[in-house]
């Protein structure tokens, strides 16, 4: 398997930050890892293993970027500043990483244009990975989110702003408006959201967000596993072996 390791000044952040890219060609995914990780994530706790078939057959090139989630969603100090710098990190996956990943799929594929990439992420990595679909449909145009909790509530308990609002997709997909052009883009793309009703599992938020996707005519998969899956990473090997040929059907 092909590993590029890279250090890049982020202009957004005012820092240097670092990712890794596991593959040689086919569509872009951007791996985020769970609360508080780190680039290597994607490799230390066997992704790398689990997604080895399409990443060696050429179909698939992950982008495995680091969180800031020590200063955001963690980090216990006044909620105005954490979710400012928590959007300063999403300005730099809009605006950086995914040209970066665009420029590196298109000349590995020989491609003139650019599929969307593809939203992965574990536990709060799946959080920021439906954050990044529902927000960006222009940029993202695939999601696999495993046992997310989908309130900004969590990380920024009962303060309430615009940029909160902004990153609380039971929120937003809750008060957009049946007629929003986002509801056509989310229906032509292919989003698939899992979780278990087993232990450490937080299902709320996954069954609010079903129900308003019913609701507002959005066509995501979100995919109910039983009470022994649990929040934990041999589950999620399971669910990605599962989802990711659906995933990837057809695209």
């Amino acid at each position: 398997m092909e590993t590029q390791y890279f250090k890049r000044y982020s202009s957004s952040l005012n820092r240097d930050m670092e990712m890794k890219v596991y593959g040689h060609a086919g569509r872009p995914v951007l791996f985020i890892p769970c609360q508080d990780g780190r680039f290597f994530d994607f490799e230390n706790f066997h992704m790398t293993d689990v997604w080895a078939p399409w990443i060696d057959a050429g179909q698939v090139m992950v982008f495995s970027i680091d969180t800031m989630d020590r200063e955001t969603w963690s980090a216990g100090s006044d909620p105005y500043w954490r979710v400012r710098r928590h959007e300063q990190w999403m300005d730099y996956i809009f605006n950086e990483v995914v040209p970066f990943a665009r420029e590196m799929v298109n000349a590995r594929n020989g491609w003139s244009g650019f599929p969307g990439l593809i939203a992965f992420g574990c536990s709060l990595g799946a959080t920021h990975a439906v954050n990044c679909f529902f927000r960006r449909p222009d940029l993202f145009d695939g999601l696999l989110a495993l046992s997310g909790i989908y309130t900004a509530a969590y990380g920024f308990g009962s303060y309430s702003d615009e940029l909160v609002y902004l990153n609380s997709p039971v929120d937003y997909l809750a008060g957009m408006p049946a007629d929003h052009p986002y509801i056509q883009e989310y229906n032509r793309h292919r989003g698939i959201i899992v979780v278990g009703q087993g232990p450490w599992e937080e299902k709320d938020t996954t069954f609010r967000l079903r129900d308003i996707c019913q609701e507002k005519g959005i066509g995501v998969w979100v995919d109910i596993w039983g009470h022994d899956a649990a929040h934990d990473w041999d589950w999620w090997y399971k669910q990605v072996r599962y989802h990711v040929p659906h995933l990837l059907e057809n695209q």
